[in-house]
């Protein structure tokens, strides 16, 4: 047996200068790891794989995820992020490292930091490693993780052991990351994964005494993505739902048809249709149209009306389904379960409303990214959180497990049984380990079936004050710093602007925060009427360009 202990230099110091890192290398991980153009991304992987290893050693040999996509971006990007064995994201107190590794420039400094990451948590106690490691359709994924799987074996299965599932969407890779380290969470499979989302949704329509003909029809856009090929696949498994979902979209033969003209990112902020659904298709009463992004880790819906494109976006999607919650523990008696929707500075100001004034609901608003809002959401035993994007899920505690059991043991033969059972299988249909396009969608039809409502029904819950999201163009988005959410500017000190220039408008809301991605500013403002809107965003715009 080798020593598992032992750092093994000469092994991973091949594979290392096989992919060199550039000369002057300067990368970050961030909320989706690292995303850039793919022909970077080889001496990335080096550091990725190493560093899943000792995550996994760190947290007791568990399984950690390597998933390698770029979601919504073009083509020719790609990314690649590790995965916690619950399903959830690498703790951000590793991102640093993540970052310093990615940076070295040789492997004298790349291992100046690994080795002694390795020699603290790894033990010669006989256990290995674990990461399981998939990709989605784009063009660079086969290679990139090739990168991996070769240093994978390069090293002793004393070292580390995994599983290669080539094609994945991002959910799945969650899902099963988690599997492996839970099983109660599900089978750690394909297969598993969707016979847990049919089997939920169908019991939940038979509890309620509904069938399959009460679903709504949906049309999905699947961004020519990974999210086609799993979609027809789960329709395949689950005979009962095949013809409530017609797939659109759904050419992964051609990568470079990826997110163009199609998908969430392309609909959400111009509010239009994509390629393959028209006006007509999408004015169908009983149709509704949905589209994914690139890895089908996000979802935004909608239709066309008599007034023309409607928008049901991740603020709409969290309404609806606490809206479902929010009814069915009204069947319940009294409980000490807390319920609250997570929601960032760019939800809707109507939405915020409707949560407070309507769902008599906490609305709690985190920083933007994913990472920010599950975080918040741990603070409930039903924690709602989407971004605006289409990318959210639904938390459900522990304790909240344990009293809807209790309450459906109760009331055998009452309303509160089937009201306690339908949220324990909600707790199964809605993936919580990350957002999850398909998880959603099901959670979305079995809400709307449920609460008997139609896509105008849901549309009309509440009505968007118009918004605008801008970019201002400046020398250094550094010098920007946000505090309360992202919502107040302390630097440069133009905040007293900003308010008095929100003052002057009905309904004016305005907040700027520096672009995760480019040197820019991201200035949103949403007011009362769409000519005020407009107005209160060139003026902020202005004010920060001179800033």
């Amino acid at each position: 047996t080798i020593n598992s202990a032992m750092f093994p230099s000469t092994k991973i110091e091949s594979i290392f200068n096989k992919y060199p890192p550039p000369a002057s290398p300067s990368f970050q991980y961030g909320t989706a790891g690292f995303r850039m153009a793919a022909d970077k991304l080889d001496s990335i992987m080096v550091s990725v794989a190493c560093l899943a290893i000792v995550r996994s050693y760190a947290c007791s040999s568990k399984t950690i995820g390597i998933m390698i996509t770029a979601s919504h971006n073009p083509p020719q990007d790609n990314g690649v992020k590790i995965v916690d064995p619950l399903g959830d994201m690498l703790p951000q107190s590793w991102e640093p490292i993540a970052t310093k590794l990615a940076n070295c420039a040789t492997f004298e400094q790349f291992k100046d930091i690994l080795k002694p990451l390795w020699e603290e948590h790894i033990t010669d106690d006989g256990s290995s490693a674990k990461i399981v490691i998939a990709r989605d359709t784009r063009e660079s994924g086969p290679h990139l993780l090739n990168i991996c799987t070769q240093l994978f074996d390069a090293l002793s299965t004393d070292i580390v052991t995994y599983t290669n599932f080539q094609e994945l969407t991002t959910p799945e890779l969650h899902y099963l990351t988690r599997c492996n380290n839970d099983p109660t969470f599900g089978t750690p499979s394909e297969a598993g994964y969707y016979t847990k989302l049919s089997t939920s949704l169908l019991k939940i329509l038979e509890l309620n005494k509904l069938t399959t003909d009460s679903l709504t029809k949906v049309v999905v856009d699947s961004a020519n993505g990974i999210g086609a090929d799993k979609l027809q696949q789960f329709l395949q498994s689950s005979k009962e739902l095949a013809n409530k979902f017609v797939i659109v979209n759904g050419n992964t033969k051609d990568p470079q048809a990826l997110n163009v003209k199609c998908g969430a990112e392309f609909v959400k902020p111009p509010q239009g249709l994509p390629n393959a659904i028209d006006t007509t298709i999408a004015s169908e009463e009983s149709t509704l149209c949905a589209s994914f992004d690139g890895d089908a880790d996000r979802i935004v819906c909608y239709f066309h009306g008599n007034d023309g494109f409607v928008l049901l976006d991740g603020d709409k999607i969290a309404i609806l389904l606490s809206a479902l919650i929010s009814s069915l523990f009204s069947k319940l008696p009294q409980t000490d379960l807390k319920v609250g929707i997570v929601q960032t500075a760019y939800a809707n100001g109507a939405s915020t409303d409707y949560i407070v004034n309507d769902l008599k609901l906490p609305s709690i608003c985190a920083k933007t990214g994913v990472k920010h809002l599950h975080h918040e959401a741990l603070n409930f035993d039903v924690g709602i959180y989407f971004e605006a994007n289409g990318h959210g899920t639904v938390l459900f505690s522990d304790h909240f497990r344990s009293t809807m059991k209790k309450l459906a043991e109760e009331d055998e033969d009452g309303q509160g049984h089937v009201a306690a059972k339908t949220l324990l299988l909600l707790n199964d249909l809605i993936n919580q380990t990350v957002g999850d396009a398909l998880s959603d969608l099901l959670a979305v039809v079995a809400a709307l079936a449920l609460l008997h409502k139609t896509k105008v029904d849901w549309a009309n819950t509440y009505h968007d004050l118009p918004n605008k999201l801008a970019k201002a163009i400046v020398r250094d988005r550094n010098i920007f710093i946000t505090t309360d959410a992202e919502r107040k500017l302390l630097q440069p000190a133009i905040q007293p602007d900003i308010d008095a220039l929100v003052a002057q408008f009905t309904k004016g809301r305005a907040f700027v925060r520096p672009s995760g991605t480019e040197d820019a500013v991201r200035v949103y403002a949403e007011a009362a009427t769409a000519d005020e809107c407009a107005q209160l965003s060139q003026q902020v715009v202005r004010l920060v360009e001179n800033a």
